[in-house]
Order: C-alpha cells, then structure tokens, then sequence
C-alpha cells in the first residue's frame, strides 16, 4: 500500500501489558511499514518502552490516561465508567477516523460493549459476532459466533453467516466460500427450531459459494467448510476445548519424549518434523478474534498471548482495512435483503 494506514493500540490491555502490546507492535512494524501507530496508555509505564524502541517510536503518537479497564470489570460499569480509559480512547480513535481499526487485548466484554456503544452495529446487522481461525487439515477455516451471543435467533445465524461469508472472501481469499451450521448432526431433521429456520433461510439466499447445511463437531478441524457458523455458547466451548487439545497433545508428546532414551534419540530424529508441527499448531499465530458486524475495525488479542500474538492481531486489523471488509459486508446484506426479504424477516 502507498497510503498511510493508522491503527489504534490499547497499551494496558493483557495479562503482560504494556511491554507485550508495545513489544508486538515493534514485530508488526518490521511486517506492516505502511503502518503507524495511535498507542494509548500510561506514560509512566509506556514511554520508557517506546524510548527503548526508537524506530517504533517514528511511527508512533502516544496520548496518556491513566485510566485502565481491569480484567473483572463488568462490561456494563466499564462502559459507564471507562469514558478515558485507554481502551474506550482507542475505540474512539476508530470512530472520529484518526485510526483505520484498533487492536486490544484487554477485557472482552468491556471492549464488546464499548465498541458495540461507539462505533454501532452495520445496516441490517442486528448482533455483532466474535469471529476467529481455526487450523484445519485444509489450511485455515472462519467460525463465528465465539462468545458474544450466547442466544441466537435464526436471524442472528443468518446474519453471522453472511458476515463470514464476506470475510472469506476478502481476508481468506475464498472467493467461493463454503459455509455450514454447526449442529448435532448432519441430517436435515437434527437441530432446534433456531437452526432448522436459519438453514431454510440459507439454502434459498443468493451468496456466493455453497451453503453446505448441517456439520458437526469433527468436521471443524476436518475444514469441511470455510465458515462455521453456531451460537456464542456453542462456538466458546468449541474453541476453548479446541485450545486445551492442542495444549494436552503437547504435553503427551513433551512427556514422551522424555520417558526414555530411545524416546529421546527419536526425539532427536523428528525434530525438525515436530517443529513444523508445532509451528503449525501454535495458537500465536491464530490470534485475533474479529468483531463482525460493528461500523469499525476491532480486533482482541488474546489476554494471555505475547509480542509475536500480538502482532499477528494487529495483522488481522491490516488485512481487514486492506480488504475494505466493512464495505463488503454491507453490500452482502443489501444483496441479501433485496433477495430474500420475506425469509429474513421470517428469520428474524
């Protein structure tokens, strides 16, 4: 890009705020030169890090508060009370347009709440969704919704589909994307009233790709589909069963490994196979869970992520500006609307 592209930083958000978001910021640099920086946080705590980090520093603008969303805080007393915390400036920063799209890793229900407050929801966007990647046998897959909507309507489903849909296309690269509604089983019959409306809507709406029905648990990882589409209730338990496999796999081998010494020589044998493994399964480079849906780029980081997650979530804010996803996805659900007005209302 030969444009200037801003993105806005909440410095304090995460378990090792502030050295891991300007540590990560520092990596995204050296991948995004096109990119500056609004970091918002306190001075005591940020400037000597960015003093430390001179060329971050050139393309740097740091405006201090010294208010902080705390990890507990209610969504509800964070909105009320959080006006000049650094995460609700960065929000801002979105909204006034002085940032093309801001990155936290800070509280999740506070940063929903308050960017869902500033920045509203698209045209015809009822809920905003929490989208995030999956690692597949296929490369990488969408799923959406992953804790915002513990409820869903058959409406909200639709909507989520047709948000990840875009978001294939513009940001995966799947101009065709296929696309399935996570449920108890594949058959037609399976599923509660929510799903069997939302499916309905689905099979006669004219987006691009294929919509696939019903899928079940294993075929996530399988990536039978491009984008998984369920209830935020459903999708957090899937991604946080997702994480504690992949960390208990990693175990088993570690333990393995070490359980004798032909297990080590193995060891030794494999690890240039098991590196690539681990590479490819290192939740760091997943990290970056998307709000779809809002009028404004914002992407959370992972609380408990480090510099190297945390500049592949400002990477995920830099592709959805580049792919101009906001505009695309009103198109999509304009296009929807036209096509099949009486099932979408139906779905509502």
């Amino acid at each position: 890009m030969s444009d200037r592209l801003t993105i806005a930083l909440d410095a304090m958000g995460g378990d090792s705020a502030p050295r891991m978001v300007i540590s990560g910021a520092n990596i995204a640099r050296r991948r995004y030169p096109q990119v500056d920086y609004l970091i918002f946080g306190r001075e005591a705590e940020v400037v000597p890090l960015l003093n430390r980090m001179k060329r971050l520093q050139a393309v740097s603008t740091f405006i201090h508060t010294d208010d902080v969303v705390g990890p507990e805080d209610k969504p509800s007393v964070a909105l009320r009370g959080g006006r000049n915390s650094s995460m609700r400036l960065a929000i801002n920063a979105v909204q006034d347009g002085r940032a093309a799209g801001m990155v936290s890793a800070g509280n999740t229900g506070a940063l929903l709440a308050m960017a869902k407050f500033v920045l509203k929801t698209l045209p015809g966007v009822d809920r905003p969704a929490i989208a995030g990647f999956f690692p597949t046998l296929h490369g990488e897959s969408l799923m959406l919704d992953l804790g915002a909507n513990v409820v869903c309507s058959a409406r909200n489903l639709v909507d989520f589909a047709v948000m990840g849909n875009a978001f294939a296309r513009c940001v995966l690269g799947v101009m065709q994307p296929t696309c399935g509604l996570l449920n108890v089983g594949s058959e037609e019959l399976k599923g509660h009233e929510a799903l069997q409306e939302a499916a309905a809507t689905l099979r006669e709406a004219d987006l691009p790709g294929e919509f696939v029905g019903f899928i079940e648990g294993d075929d996530i990882a399988q990536g039978t589909v491009d984008v998984v589409v369920t209830d935020g209730f459903t999708g957090n338990i899937a991604l946080k069963t997702a994480e504690g496999t992949a960390k208990l796999v990693g175990e088993y081998l570690r333990v393995t490994f070490k359980s004798s010494l032909m297990a080590g020589i193995g060891y030794l044998l494999a690890r240039s196979s098991l590196n690539k493994l681990r590479k490819r399964l290192d939740p760091r480079r997943y990290n970056g869970a998307i709000f779809l849906g809002l009028n404004g780029i914002t992407v959370k980081s992972h609380g408990g992520t480090d510099a190297f997650g945390f500049a592949n979530a400002i990477g995920v804010a830099v592709d959805m500006n580049e792919h101009d996803i906001i505009a695309k996805t009103k198109a999509d659900f304009a296009a929807l609307t036209a096509s099949t007005p009486d099932l979408r209302a139906a779905a509502g």
